[in-house]
């Protein structure tokens, strides 16, 4: 099945006075406005269909979908992540769940992973930690460290549902990483 595919285009005008905001508070604060603004952009979504097991992205532009490979089984599931990165090109990866590990890996492959094994996300986009949520495709992190970083900053703020659902994707993660130690 083809996917369907739907380029957004940032309309200026609609945002001019919101950027025109924030661009004289960086200004007076030395943020260089254009690493804050890439508007001129276009980010493709892709639309999730029923061979999906994800479909998203990033605010760096960064969008995929990944869909199980043909050669995928049950004891050696394998995924193809397929999009474009942050710069817009075309991007394909096959990706070895069972060689996929929390503690350095980019976001398409824990997307993959977090997809593979249904983790709960409660009431938001990824079971992991927003720290991503400007990454690159080949970005990588530690995102057990993530977690514990999180967890903490939680604790901090007396977020105890944040530590309670973080605690717990980090616990399924950690069996995950056992598991393949194995």
């Amino acid at each position: 099945m083809e996917t369907d595919m739907v380029n957004l285009n940032y309309n200026l005008k609609e945002i001019s006075h919101w950027q025109s905001m924030v661009k004289n508070r960086n200004t007076q604060s030395g943020i260089d406005n254009r690493k804050v603004f890439e508007l001129n952009k276009s980010v493709q979504v892709y639309l999730k269909t029923d061979d999906m097991i994800f479909s998203g992205g990033y605010g760096s532009g960064l969008s995929f979908y990944i869909e199980y490979a043909k050669e995928s089984t049950q004891d050696n599931p394998v995924v193809i992540a397929k999009g474009v990165d942050e710069n817009g090109k075309a991007f394909e990866q096959k990706i070895a769940i069972k060689n996929i590990n929390p503690s350095n890996a980019t976001v398409v492959e824990m997307q993959a992973l977090e997809a593979h094994y249904k983790v709960d996300r409660g009431e938001w986009l990824s079971s992991f930690p927003v720290d991503t949520g400007a990454a690159h495709l080949d970005d990588r992190y530690n995102f057990m460290s993530i977690f514990e970083k999180r967890i903490n900053d939680m604790q901090m703020l007396a977020r105890y549902d944040l530590v309670q659902l973080y605690r717990k994707n980090m616990a399924v993660y950690e069996n995950i990483i056992h598991n393949f130690e194995r």
